[in-house]
């Protein structure tokens, strides 16, 4: 079985749950060839990422020439399946905000990599994400690439279904995957009914790293962390705003952003104003290990998400035994259970945010420390990657069995 993986970015400091799930499969014994849209592995941070880099073939990075050559080789060669593929990439293109001419450059990359998957004998393409990649791997197919399918993690994707034809995309698919129950329904509110049973729940997998180890008591210590990217919808700004109170009403507390993004200098400067110098810190990218060291540290994971499907970072926040402080929003109730496993505030709510801040401050840390006991046993029950990659090439085996 050799499966290839499509995503936008690979490797991406965001997406270790995609190279944990594709390790795990080679594990299983499933030959993996990676590729991504374009190169990201520059800024790789952890030396697991570093090694992934050098395996991914980045399809632009081929440059525009050879785009535009294979291109034209693949309509000389196959010119019904060209024009069926530049209706469908036109089609999609007028609908899309990025364009026709966008789309088209899509249909150039499709090119390259259906000849790239021929060279290489791939039985399968599974895409990562229902955005950018999942075009090409359907332009790659209507060309005579090989079946594909798409796990899906929204929130961008169900954000603008139309615009970026999520419906044509998923029905096109093999089979969908989503890393949670709400993403499974988000899927089935965008497709027909005769496709549900096409739809599956295979979730994101921490590794041995964090498995393996037992989960140790809480340290009794005011630090809290945040492990996220510095995006709008992570809830950074938010989350500034319920630190100013919880520091109006005199608690004491230290607050560590594991993250960087776009949004820095504009945090920064909040942090700034509202008099929190000092007692919050940015400490950008970190590798996997480091990332472990900072929950280890803390208290607790505070995720003030308002946009999510379920965040990696609470899984490996229980798996080393810190409860989590999270929102009502998708897929986070099926993890963090309220009084159990951690707390579940609602979005954007700056009062309650504050106010279960302070009672994470004023909680024991023993009874702290089973919460996190109790979130590590059920991460271990939902999210081994090793079995949620065993899924997965159960998946894959079903669809190359019915080609036969």
């Amino acid at each position: 079985m050799h499966i290839a993986y499509l995503t936008n970015q690979y490797p991406h400091v965001r997406h270790t749950f995609i190279r944990r799930e594709i390790v795990a499969l080679e594990n299983l014994g499933v030959q993996v060839s990676r590729f991504s849209i374009r190169d990201s592995g520059g800024d790789a941070v952890d030396p697991a990422d570093k090694a992934e880099k050098e395996k991914t073939t980045a399809l632009l990075a081929a440059g525009k020439g050879k785009l535009l050559t294979v291109g034209i080789k693949t309509f000389f060669k196959s010119p019904l399946r060209f024009l069926k593929a530049l209706t469908m990439a036109t089609k999609y293109g007028r609908r899309s905000d990025r364009g026709v001419f966008r789309h088209w450059y899509y249909l150039a990359e499709a090119c390259l990599l259906r000849e790239e998957l021929q060279k290489l004998g791939c039985d399968h393409l599974h895409v990562h994400f229902a955005t950018n990649p999942a075009v090409v791997a359907q332009l790659c197919e209507v060309l005579g690439g090989p079946k594909y399918s798409i796990t899906v993690h929204g929130p961008e994707e169900w954000d603008r279904p139309e615009a970026i034809s999520l419906k044509e995309k998923y029905e096109g698919a093999a089979f969908v995957v989503s890393v949670s129950d709400f993403g499974r329904c988000q899927v089935y509110r965008w497709t027909n009914l005769e496709f549900w049973p096409r739809v599956h729940v295979v979730r994101c997998g921490v590794d041995e790293a964090y498995l393996n180890e037992a989960p140790k008591p809480v340290p009794d210590t005011n630090r809290l962390v945040l492990v996220a990217g510095l995006t709008e919808q992570k809830g950074h700004l938010m989350l500034i705003q319920a630190l100013q109170k919880v520091n109006e009403a005199g608690q004491a507390f230290e607050m560590v952003f594991v993250g960087d993004g776009h949004l820095r200098p504009i945090l920064e400067r909040e942090v700034q104003t509202r008099g929190l110098s000092g007692k919050i810190t940015f400490a950008g990218w970190q590798s996997n290990s480091q990332v472990r060291e900072h929950l280890a540290k803390s208290r607790a994971l505070i995720m003030p998400s308002f946009a999510e499907n379920l965040p990696v970072a609470m899984m490996e926040a229980l798996s080393v035994g810190r409860p989590v402080l999270g929102t009502y929003i998708a897929g986070v109730p099926e993890l963090v259970e309220n009084g159990v496993t951690g707390w579940v505030v609602p979005a954007g709510n700056i009062d309650l945010t504050a106010a279960a801040i302070i009672k994470i401050l004023q909680t024991p840390v023993a009874n702290l420390s089973e919460m996190g006991k109790s979130g590590a046993e059920k991460v271990a029950r939902m999210h081994d990657a090793r079995v949620e990659a065993a899924k997965m090439k159960e998946l894959f085996s079903r669809v190359l069995s019915d080609q036969k």
